[in-house]
């Protein structure tokens, strides 16, 4: 491996950050297989006809916590870089990395929890299409950062995705528009008593 030479070290990255997102998705199958063969596990032992859990929450803890864990290596990557040697920005560069950087994370844990309700309904459903449409978003969205330091360039396409995922998974968990009409009007009858606590 040649240190000094910017296409091999390019190269190298490249086939890192693919090779990362494969990996995740790989381990986002296992951990779908793992927890479906769990809860059948319990409805075995449980007196229940139905799942103690249904797929949908397991699908959006599953993919809360993949957001976090992704979260978490990049906060210590940013922080590692806060510390030095070097100051952002001295020469010419953006002075705006640590906030887009924190714009970024907040867009990949989200993305992380979107993609971990569509995927699961997709492995549920046998729809192997929206499978593969997770992944070449997790790719495309992973890849957008080598546009970086034009963080225009990464973050807007990256808040695209991030809209377009989220309605995905939004009508994906049994949402619709009459449902977010009634709970952004305090509407839902439902909702409200089920939460209403006696003083």
């Amino acid at each position: 491996i040649n240190k000094d030479s910017a296409a091999q070290q390019t190269g190298l990255l490249i086939f890192g950050v693919v090779l990362s997102v494969l990996l995740q998705e790989t381990f986002r199958f296992a951990y779908y297989k793992l927890l479906k063969k769990a809860n059948e596990g319990l409805l075995t032992l449980s007196q229940e006809e139905t799942m103690p859990i249904s797929i949908r929450q397991l699908a959006y803890v599953s993919g809360l916590g993949f957001g976090f864990m992704s979260g978490a290596f990049s906060v210590v990557n940013i922080l590692a870089d806060s510390v030095g040697p070097g100051t952002v920005g001295i020469h010419g560069d953006s002075q705006h990395y640590f906030l887009s950087s924190a714009f970024m994370t907040m867009a990949i844990i989200l993305l992380h929890m979107f993609w971990g309700v569509v995927f699961f309904d997709a492995c549920e459903r046998q729809r192997w299409w929206a499978v593969a449409a997770v992944v070449i978003s997790h790719l495309l969205v992973s890849c957008l950062t080598f546009r970086n330091p034009n963080y225009v360039a990464s973050l807007v396409p990256t808040y695209i995705i991030l809209f377009l995922m989220g309605v995905w998974a939004f009508y994906t968990a049994g949402g619709s528009l009459r449902n977010l009409k009634l709970c952004l009007t305090c509407k839902d009858k439902d909702f409200l008593l089920a939460n209403h606590r006696p003083r």
